[in-house]
């Protein structure tokens, strides 16, 4: 079987993207696990690679110059005019279009058969709505440019798995649009994700919204009862291992300890803390849903050091795993090997 084609997307030119692209593909192990194809601009690689010390080449990819995929050398797709007089760290409209077509153009490329799988450095959502696209994030953009009405955003850590009712609406919003359809269809895509991966029957536990899970009506306007309750009644009617609504609080210490192979989390930032507390570092960014691979970084684009060479590729390299083993899954690889460990 040959390896699959993953389009890297170079992210904000002003962040940390070029960086930990450029250290990433520095290390061997990539090469022997995929075809990485870099969707951005060579002329900020380049710098980027002098920034960090990197001795890679960049090599611009043509009609007439295909990819080599090779150790040593970085395979570029040109998808923007040249963004080297950027500032580092600093919001741009023309770094925020930049991005924008990269993401735009490698998502064409899986669509059209020529990559297997997407895995996106970080972008800037200030800088994506001075250039005009006016997306929450990269999870409901692309759900945009592939045409998929909905998605989940799922996060991984090591020993935690997060997918998130709502993710980019304030809280107040975000209460108000969890319904049981929605909360079920949330569940449904966190199974079946965990089922390709090889957890046959993967335990999943669903978070409350108010504390104490709302107990027994003290907190709260009952949303546990008429927003989550029946859709964990559904779930678990078809003979899957759901319980909730729970108590966040305890629920994700309890999955850190390994009860639960999921959590549902109800809004962002309840999702989203106790995943960057349990390994930042090596947190991935998995869209759900979506007729593609698409895993992520787990971090922004850290204008604080963009730039400075001190960013850590460690979560693109984790990123980069997982893309290739969901694209492996879906081409029918028989390995079953626990995935998203």
């Amino acid at each position: 079987m040959s390896l699959p084609v993953v389009a890297i997307t170079m992210g904000d030119p002003a962040g940390i993207g070029p960086e930990i692209i450029m250290r990433s593909l520095a290390h061997a192990e990539v090469y022997a696990a995929c075809r990485p194809l870099v969707v951005g601009d060579a002329c900020r690689l380049v710098q980027a690679g002098d920034i960090v010390g990197s001795k890679l080449a960049v090599r611009v990819v043509a009609a007439d110059t295909p990819p080599l995929y090779s150790p040593g050398t970085v395979d570029v797709l040109q998808a923007s005019d040249k963004t080297t007089d950027i500032p580092f760290g600093a919001v741009s409209p023309v770094a925020g279009e930049a991005a924008y077509r990269y993401i735009a153009r490698a998502c064409k490329l899986v669509m059209d058969g020529e990559a297997d799988a997407i895995c996106t450095a970080p972008i800037s959502k200030e800088a994506l709505h001075a250039a005009g696209h006016r997306y929450p994030g990269h999870t409901e953009l692309l759900a945009h440019l592939t045409g998929t009405p909905e998605v989940s955003m799922m996060l991984t850590a090591p020993k935690l798995r997060v997918i998130h009712v709502t993710t980019h609406i304030g809280l107040i919003d975000a209460i108000a649009k969890i319904n049981p359809g929605l909360v079920e269809r949330t569940i449904a895509r966190g199974h079946e994700v965990l089922v390709k991966a090889g957890i046959r029957d993967p335990k999943i536990g669903v978070c409350a919204i108010n504390p104490h899970a709302g107990e027994n009506g003290l907190f709260g306007h009952g949303e546990e009862e008429t927003k989550i309750a029946p859709a964990v009644a559904a779930c678990r009617a078809i003979g899957w291992s759901v319980d909730g609504p729970l108590p966040a609080d305890t629920l994700f210490f309890r999955a850190g300890r390994g009860d639960f192979d999921l959590v549902v989390a109800m809004y962002h930032d309840q999702g989203h803390g106790p995943i960057k507390v349990m390994g930042i570092e090596s947190g991935v960014n998995i869209t759900v849903g979506l007729p593609v691979v698409r895993t992520s970084v787990d971090h922004g684009t850290a204008f604080d050091i963009a730039g400075t060479g001190a960013a850590d590729e460690r979560s693109l390299l984790e990123a980069l795993r997982q893309g290739v083993e969901l694209a492996r899954r879906r081409d029918g690889a028989t390995d079953q090997r626990p995935l998203l460990a």
